[in-house]
Formats: structure tokens, sequence, C-alpha cells
């Protein structure tokens, strides 16, 4: 079993885990990410690496319960165990001194670039962090960044914090500098990163995004993951999650990503009901 040693509720639908797994914790990179089991009959899930700690070893994931496995996850309280925690799986982000770099991130996404912007800075980039979500409530770790990166635009849908709209107005905003952005990289909900990737194709900028599709082993035996990426068939657990986003075909993964909602919804209503996540 992994224990989880610390725990931090963001809202009542975003959480943190710091998860002892020192083996995971000595080897994973920023853009990595690992699966997890809850319990023997429980599904796997990938979880992307938010920040490691190989002295303690620790490895520590965020997320949003939208479904069965994550609500039972996020009821685990410090001191109790996940039966799986399988990683770094994935290829780390390409860290290179590009310039100048932009690093969006929309909800949960903002824990996932937070490595990515550390690795970055550490290689002599300059970095702005472009960062959003539906309301004040839902952003975290805004002082991290703040530490992180040259400059940290902050963006709510609903403006109750900073500045009202999305991540897609604000880097608008930041490509149509003298100094644009060598590289974007984008990392959050699937219409969030397709929109990124629309503005970004307008300025010409090279643009990275993290796909999470529906994944079950993580190692690239089930081809759940397939994606379309330049027209020809790739696998996000052991080609990615990282890709091209200008030659993403989103229109097919979001369909994807609805293929087993029917049966998600009865899983969820059934823990709802009290099964207590054995069901």
């Amino acid at each position: 079993m992994y224990r989880i040693l610390r725990k931090e509720v963001f809202s009542p639908s975003v959480k943190l885990l710091e998860i002892e797994a020192p083996r995971v914790a000595r080897k994973a990179q920023a853009g990595q990410f690992v699966m997890l089991r809850v319990y023997e009959r429980g599904e796997r899930i990938p979880l992307t690496v938010a920040d490691c700690d190989p002295e303690r070893g620790s490895v520590t994931v965020v997320f949003m319960e939208v479904g069965k496995t994550t609500r039972l996850l996020g009821s685990l309280e410090e001191g109790a165990g996940i039966l799986d925690f399988v990683g770094p799986l994935g290829n780390p982000t390409e860290i290179e001194k590009f310039g100048r770099v932009a690093c969006v991130g929309g909800g949960v996404g903002v824990a996932c670039i937070y490595p990515i912007c550390r690795a970055l800075k550490k290689a002599g980039n300059e970095v702005i962090a472009v960062v959003g979500a539906r309301t004040k409530e839902l952003l975290f770790w805004e002082d991290r960044l703040r530490e992180t990166v040259d400059e940290l635009l902050i963006t709510t849908d609903d403006g109750s914090y900073v500045r009202k709209g999305f991540v897609t107005d604000v880097l608008r905003e930041v490509a149509g500098r003298e100094n644009p952005p060598d590289r974007v990289v984008a990392v959050g909900p699937l219409p969030m990163m397709r929109a990124v990737c629309g503005v970004t194709k307008e300025f010409g900028l090279k643009t990275i995004v993290s796909l999470n599709p529906i994944m079950v082993d993580g190692i690239g035996m089930c081809g759940a993951c397939r994606v379309t990426v330049g027209g020809e068939t790739r696998f996000v657990c052991v080609e990615g999650p990282e890709f091209d986003g200008h030659e993403v075909d989103f229109a097919e993964l979001a369909q994807r990503l609805q293929r087993y909602r029917a049966q998600e919804q009865e899983s969820l209503a059934r823990y709802e009901a009290g099964c207590g996540g054995r069901c």
C-alpha cells in the first residue's frame, strides 16, 4: 500500500494528496504521470505528477473529483493507503532553452504546469504563466507560481478574481506582444487546449499540449488512449502525453472521451447511493 502523507483541500472538489512512493519520486520528471488504483476491484486512473520530493520519498498529485474513482480518492484521509501507484509513466516534457515560453494552465492543469514552469526556468527560459479557473475558489498555487515564473497572469471565468475572461483572452494579448513567446505549453480541459491551439495557430506559435484520454494500463498494451496526431494513430501513454497541439485531432479525442459516459454516470450514482466505492 502507498500511504497518504498529506492531504490538502483546495476546494470541495479539488484536492491534493502527497503519497509515499520513494521509487517514483526518485525518477519522476516534469510532464510525466502515474497510474493509481485505490482498491483491488477499482479502476486505474492516470494523474499527472504535480511535484515530487526524492528526499521525503513522496509524489504529489492534484485532482478534481468528477467521477466515482476521484470521489473515492478524495475521501481518503492522511494515513490511508492506495493499493497501486505505478510510475513515472510517459515521456518527460521537452526542456531546453527556447527563449520565452508561455505556460497555460486551466483548472487542475495549473498543478501540471507548475513543474514544467520550474524546469523551463531552471533551463534559462523567460517563463510567463497564464492560469485560469471558473471562479476564485478553484484557483490554487498562485504563490508557488509567482515564486517560479517571470510573469503570472490570472483570469477567472466569472471575474471573481483579478480579471474576468478566459486564458485564451490573455494568451492572445501575450501572443500579440512585440516579443511573443517562442513556445506555448498548455495543460487543462480539452476545450481549453483546443482553444489555445486556435489562438496560437493564428500567431504561428509552436504549441505543446498534454493529453489526458481514457487510459487503462498506461504502458501501451490496451490501446485505449490512442489519438490521431498529424493524421497518424499515436498512443498517449507511451508516445505522449505531450504532442504538437496543432496536429491533434481534438474532435475525435472529444468523441472518444464520451464513449463510456453512461457507464461512468451509473457508477457515480451507485457510489452516491452508498455502495462505499465497492461497486
